[in-house]
């Protein structure tokens, strides 16, 4: 196995998605009780339906977000998703060429709201995460690890 894929494999970035009615606050409610135990948001998106919401996010210390979301009665699950560095949003095509190229199918992309290296930055979640790593690695992107993420 490559440095690389060892990196990847050691510490892949985690997403959590919270699974909440569609009532006014519930997203102010988890931001709170994140920001009352310093963690940060780094990443966001919501996916609303009729009833419910999808929280989708990255956060720069997962162990904790984990503990908060127990003791707080969200309701959640975590993946390892694909994180990419980019160097502005010209490069998005980019991206999306080289998982073309690779033939990997694309869940889902959101884009980071800060990033420690004040670069921007992509989440993505793909049918085969090894694959499109390599292949995005192949075209010159690097791919973040939870540490890259973390404060």
């Amino acid at each position: 196995m490559s440095d690389f894929a060892t990196a990847i494999a050691l510490d892949p970035v985690k997403q959590f998605s919270v699974f909440a009615e569609n009532r006014v606050g519930r997203l102010y409610d988890l931001a709170s009780v994140f920001q009352a135990h310093n963690v940060h948001m780094v990443a966001l998106t919501v996916l609303d339906t009729t009833d419910s919401s999808i929280l989708r996010f990255l956060v720069d210390d997962p162990d904790q977000a984990r503990e908060l979301m127990i003791n707080n009665d969200f309701p959640f699950t975590e993946v390892s998703v694909l994180a990419t560095e980019i160097e502005g949003e010209h490069r998005i095509k980019d991206v999306l060429g080289a998982l073309l190229e690779a033939e990997i199918n694309i869940h889902y992309v959101y884009s980071f709201l800060v990033r420690p290296s004040e670069k921007n930055g992509l989440v993505v979640n793909v049918e085969d995460a090894d694959v499109a790593a390599q292949a995005l690695n192949n075209s010159g992107f690097r791919i973040l690890t939870q540490a890259d993420i973390s404060r």
